[in-house]
């Protein structure tokens, strides 16, 4: 039973009542009676706190670093009332599994007591230029919010300008008081002396002050005081060793390189949960048959990798050998001494040597399991592997193949590293390169469809045979756990690619072959990596596209957009249609009838609804669209490939596909776009957001043509006829997310969602876009918000599919999740 923990992220006083205290935190397994586990006793006397629950993308956002998924948070206040001043202590039980209890937090209210706020504030941020500052911040104001600003050095006032941001992320963290009391600040300050300045709140009858230090450079006061914060927590929790440690990594960054050997080993099955495993009884109890190529195999990894089948939790395997050494090796020797200690251990052995392909079907032959598991002869499982497969086929009947993540460990066995986390069952990606790879298993059904391995892929036959499975599987699984480590040296073509050459060649032949077999014209290419490839797809027919591009007075940004375009496309049967959207420059409605008289196949359409709706603008765009194909395009973006139609084109006309993305560009040449995941960053984000151009990205994720959940309108190719059946976009999402849901749409009908990379763009939209703080535009995207995420609640339950658990949330570089 998963012991239902709570964790307790922050303690403070009521914004409105220095009488109540505020419990705020979430629970890591969290079932329906999580609230109940939770007792707060005030001198020994149980009191029924006030409940408040949070949920949504702020709550994902806020605590994505936490290492297990968080969907709600909660907000338990303590009323003392008048009896504050005499109480001695608080304290928390967490009843966590049978009747098991834990103490979550001991407070002496009159030490907590010295540290209330008559008004609460932080500085967030100040920006220091000559004689010229700019304070940034918020507050909780119960009446009219004033800040005086005062020169420390002489107490001289100094000129301040005060604007008023509404701050929701401040309404999220207090969520007891009303928006109306929530105050964002910019304070722009003139004539500032000395390096010091006071900052003076004043709040009806409560004043508080505070002295700030100045510099040239921009001061994070706001993230430092976090810090100071979090510090003080995690040293009551962690020790004062770790404490130093984790604020030296969150100055200085360090925690990206996230300690792999240490991550994975505690996260490894405790011997109690081996044991249970072992205990555990299925319903049905499939054999497992792995079979193993030996090719004078160093006589120790032989033995490693034997214990370590031995050593599964589940029991109903055999393991199948074919030794084609072809000369007189210690491995029969070997061999011999594990079968009379295990019948379940077999081989068979060859006078001639064998191509690995003809080695591994001689091991299959041997072989008598319903399901086929495939290992080199020199790696490792991990003991749980079988019992993890096994849950799989018992759970999901329909499956026929099952692969999980995996990592390599050095030579002698004592480290791991470079974990392999992958999405589940991808198709465009495995046309790029073989990231199933480790461990696969195979129901024999399939295996006897699809035929055994292919002498003609040597190098690359498990690509091959792993492709073909694809083609046959009435469903593939993806089990997101490490059980596998693969054993790096110096002749593996992951840590040395040229050792191996022949093998990508047969990799580039086993994709081409997989197309060829779908009854697919393509070409494919190996452009940039050894082991990625390039499936260029052969356009049918001319089939006319429309580009849809919406505009409203930048003329600059129109005029790069479509000359680009223009210059650029060498397919020719496009039209551009230009959707008006109240533009008020004449020079805007001059540069309309200029493209109109230059190009025949530009259009400008106008569209006259009220304020700015983006879905709404767009349908109307692909209402007066004449086009087979519908390109969604910003006018802020420039083309950058001349053949960046017929990429997304080739890929479109796929009838399994229903939208294509491209790779986007800001300015300073780092990636804007590079496909879309639920959940990342908190509603949905840009995975490698901000990788500089001509990086490729985690296990080459940015060069490599993938499915995702969704891409961006920025630059999208969808079928019209799909567009129509789906309704187009929302226009109840009227900014915000009506791409994303436009993509979750048509996959609900079946069609894939794909990131093409050689489709390449530049998107000139602002890394330092305005931020939403108005109340009026944050309420409206916060609508939005809850619009789209009980639309799409499910995924964010289960986990975007094209995203491995094993990343955090709150990164966009597939760091680890701590």
């Amino acid at each position: 039973m998963e012991e239902n923990k709570f964790e307790l992220v922050y303690t403070r006083f009521h914004g409105m009542n220095d009488q109540k205290i505020v419990f705020e935190g979430c629970f890591e397994n969290e079932t329906e009676e999580s609230k109940d586990s939770l007792n707060f006793y005030v001198d020994g006397k149980e009191i029924e706190p006030e409940v408040i629950e949070k949920e949504g993308a702020f709550v994902r956002q806020r605590l994505a670093a936490l290492p297990f998924r968080v969907e709600r948070e909660y907000f338990f206040i303590v009323d003392l009332g008048n009896t504050i001043n005499s109480s001695e202590k608080l304290e928390i039980i967490n009843k966590v599994s049978s009747g098991k209890e834990r103490v979550l937090a001991k407070i002496k209210i009159k030490d907590f007591r010295k540290n209330s706020k008559k008004i609460f504030y932080s500085f967030d941020e100040i920006k220091v230029k000559d004689d010229k500052a700019i304070i940034s911040g918020w507050a909780i104001a119960k009446e009219k919010l004033q800040i005086d600003v005062m020169n420390k050095s002489d107490n001289s006032p100094v000129r301040t300008e005060m604007k008023e941001i509404y701050r929701e992320d401040v309404a999220n963290i207090f969520p007891e008081i009303d928006d109306e009391y929530v105050q964002g600040f910019k304070v722009l300050c003139d004539k500032v002396k000395g390096k010091k300045v006071q900052v003076t709140f004043i709040d009806g009858k409560y004043t508080t002050t505070e002295v700030l230090s100045l510099s040239s450079k921009t001061i994070s006061v706001g993230k430092i005081g976090n810090l100071a914060r979090k510090s003080y927590a995690f040293y009551k929790k962690y020790g004062i060793r770790n404490t130093a440690v984790k604020i030296r990594q969150k100055l200085f960054h360090t925690e990206d390189g996230v300690n792999y050997d240490k991550w994975i080993r505690d996260r490894m099955p405790s011997e109690e949960e081996l044991n249970n495993q072992r205990k555990y009884q299925f319903e049905e109890r499939p054999k497992i048959s792995l079979v193993i190529p030996l090719f004078k195999t160093p006589g120790n990894f032989l033995r490693e990798l034997i214990e370590s089948v031995k050593n599964q939790t589940y029991d109903n395997w055999e393991l199948c050998f074919s030794d084609g050494s072809g000369v007189e090796t210690s491995l029969r020797a070997i061999i011999e001494e594990y079968t009379a200690q295990d019948n379940r251990i077999k081989a068979v052995y060859s006078d001639v040597p064998l191509k690995i392909s003809d080695n591994t079907n001689e091991a299959i032959k041997i072989s008598t399991g319903e399901i086929i598991a495939f290992s080199d002869h020199d790696d490792l499982l991990t003991p749980d592997a079988f019992f993890e497969f096994v849950k799989v086929f018992n759970q999901f009947g329909e499956v026929d193949a099952v692969y999980s993540d995996e990592d390599k460990i050095s030579m002698d066995g004592k480290k791991y590293f470079q974990p392999h986390f992958k999405p589940d069952f991808n198709k465009d990606l495995l046309n790029n390169n073989n990231y199933i790879c480790h461990l696969f298993m195979v129901k024999r059904g399939l295996l006897d469809e699809v035929g055994t391995l292919n002498s003609e892929y040597d190098g690359s036959q498990d690509y091959d045979f792993i492709l073909r499975c694809t083609e046959k599987a009435s469903r593939i699984y993806h089990i997101p756990k490490v059980l596998y480590h693969w054993r790096a040296h110096k002749d593996s073509t992951a840590e040395n690619p040229e050792s191996k050459l022949y093998a990508f060649d047969a990799g580039r032949r086993a994709v081409a072959a997989h197309h060829q077999r779908c009854g697919i014209e393509a070409e494919v290419t190996q452009p940039e990596c050894y082991g990625i490839y390039r499936t260029q797809y052969k356009i049918k027919g001319n089939p006319p596209i429309s580009i849809i591009i919406p505009n409203k007075d930048h003329v600059r940004d129109l005029q790069t957009c479509i000359t680009s375009i223009v210059e650029k496309t060498k397919y020719d049967n496009y039209e551009i249609v230009v959707v008006e959207n109240n533009s008020e420059k004449e020079e805007t409605f001059d540069y309309y009838k200029e493209l109109e008289n230059k190009y025949q196949n530009v259009r400008v359409v106008r569209w006259k609804g009220k304020g700015f709706n983006y879905s709404s603008i767009n349908n109307f765009g692909a209402c007066n669209a004449n086009g087979e194909y519908l390109l969604f395009l910003n006018n802020d973006t420039e083309i950058i490939n001349e053949n960046c139609l017929e990429e997304l084109l080739g890929y479109c006309q796929r009838e399994d596909v229903g939208a294509v993305g491209a790779r986007l560009y800001y300015p300073d040449e780092t990636i804007q776009h590079a496909g879309v995941v639920i959940g990342l960053g908190g509603v949905a984000g840009h995975l490698f957001l901000g990788t500089p151009r001509g990086q490729i990205g985690y296990f080459a994720g940015i060069i490599c043509a993938q499915d995702y959940s969704a891409v961006t309108a920025a630059c999208m190719m969808t079928k019209k006829e799909l567009f129509d059946k789906v309704g187009g976009f929302d226009e109840k999402l009227a900014i915000a997310f009506n791409d994303i849901d436009y993509c979750l749409k048509i996959r609900g009908e079946g069609k894939l969602v794909v990131y093409n990379p050689y489709a390449e763009l530049y998107h000139y939209e602002s890394k330092s876009r305005k931020k939403e703080d108005t109340r009026a535009k944050v309420n409206r995207l916060k609508k939005e918000t809850e619009i789209f995420e009980k639309r799409w609640s499910d995924i964010y339950k289960k986990g975007d599919p094209y995203y491995n658990p094993n990343f955090t949330r709150d990164r966009f570089d597939c760091s680890i999740n701590k």
